[in-house]
Parts: structure tokens; C-alpha cells; sequence
């Protein structure tokens, strides 16, 4: 017992030096003139999501930022929602208001293709959500969805909705910057 005690204490102080020696992974700063400026870029597109920084944390895990915008929907459905298998999200919206299912089951669910660099990795997609949670969100709000929630905006009813999402890779399927 005093053995299997004394290799345990070993154990922990190895651990403690190794992690006070281990160099820490430097800060990723994101300027709001960075943000403003990718959602200028992309104005004029329906949708778009563009990733700031994608940052390997000790190569233990990844940690991404991105910034969406979608249009407004005009009293129309926007059809389409997926679930991401390997990565949890989390939006902050920043402007503009709409409506966000999540959950459920997707319906006619299929395999989305994964060819080249990916911002979301595996994921299934549908044509919408049966049975899912219906949320309106706005400025300020945030939602965490983890991996294999379906997801999708239903209905975007100002001009726009901004939002940063912040992508938790544990399994480093997405290339690091």
C-alpha cells in the first residue's frame, strides 16, 4: 500500500512539474474591426461563415471563431439544418433577430460530403427539424450545441443576424492555423 501511495505521489508531482514547464498556447486576439470587416466582405451574400482563427490548444484540442450572417427571410422558411458529429458550437449573436430550432430529428437526414478544409467537419444534413426546441435570439444571447444536435434558423426577421460562433474540436479534425 505505501508503495502503490509513494509511486501515486511520484506520479502527481511528475505531472505538476511537466505542466509548470509546458509552454502555454499565446492568446488569439480578434479585433471587432477583424469581425466588421469579414461581414462587409460578404454583404451581399445570403449566408456566409467565415472562420477568424482556428487555434490548436497544447495539441490537445482546437478552438475556432467564425462569423455568420444570413439574410433576411422574408416571411419564407429557410429549409436545411444539420448536426455537426465531432464539433460542439456556440453562438453569440451580435445583431439582428431570428428564429433557431435545435434538437430533434432531422428529416430525410443524409451524410454531408467533407472534401477539403471544413469549418464544421462531419456532419449530417436534412431537409428540416421534426420536433425540435423553436427559440426566437437576438443581440447578446447565446446557445452551446453540442455534437449531433440538429440545428437550423427557421426564420431571420430583421435585415440580418450577425453572429460569432466558437467551434470546440476535442478530436482536431479541423486544420489549425
Amino acid at each position: 500500500m505505501k508503495t502503490a501511495l509513494a509511486l501515486l505521489f511520484a506520479l502527481v508531482v511528475v505531472d505538476q512539474a511537466r505542466a509548470q514547464t509546458a509552454q502555454p498556447t499565446p492568446a488569439a486576439d480578434i479585433a471587432n474591426t477583424e469581425i466588421q470587416a469579414a461581414v462587409q466582405k460578404t454583404a451581399a451574400l445570403p449566408v456566409s461563415d467565415q472562420q477568424l482563427r482556428m487555434v490548436s490548444i497544447k495539441g490537445e484540442y482546437n478552438v475556432g471563431a467564425a462569423v455568420v450572417h444570413r439574410a433576411k427571410t422574408a416571411g419564407q422558411e429557410l429549409g436545411g439544418a444539420l448536426a455537426h458529429s465531432q464539433i460542439t458550437e456556440v453562438y453569440y449573436i451580435i445583431s439582428g433577430n431570428g428564429t433557431l430550432v435545435t434538437g430533434g430529428t432531422l428529416e430525410n437526414a443524409k451524410d454531408r460530403p467533407t472534401t477539403g478544409r471544413t469549418l464544421i467537419g462531419p456532419s449530417t444534413e436534412g431537409t428540416k427539424i421534426l420536433n425540435g426546441k423553436s427559440r426566437q435570439v437576438g443581440p447578446g444571447d447565446m446557445v452551446i450545441i453540442p455534437p449531433d444536435t440538429p440545428h437550423t434558423f427557421t426564420e431571420i426577421t430583421t435585415d440580418r443576424i450577425v453572429y460569432m460562433v466558437v467551434r470546440v474540436d476535442p478530436h482536431k479534425i479541423l486544420q489549425a492555423d
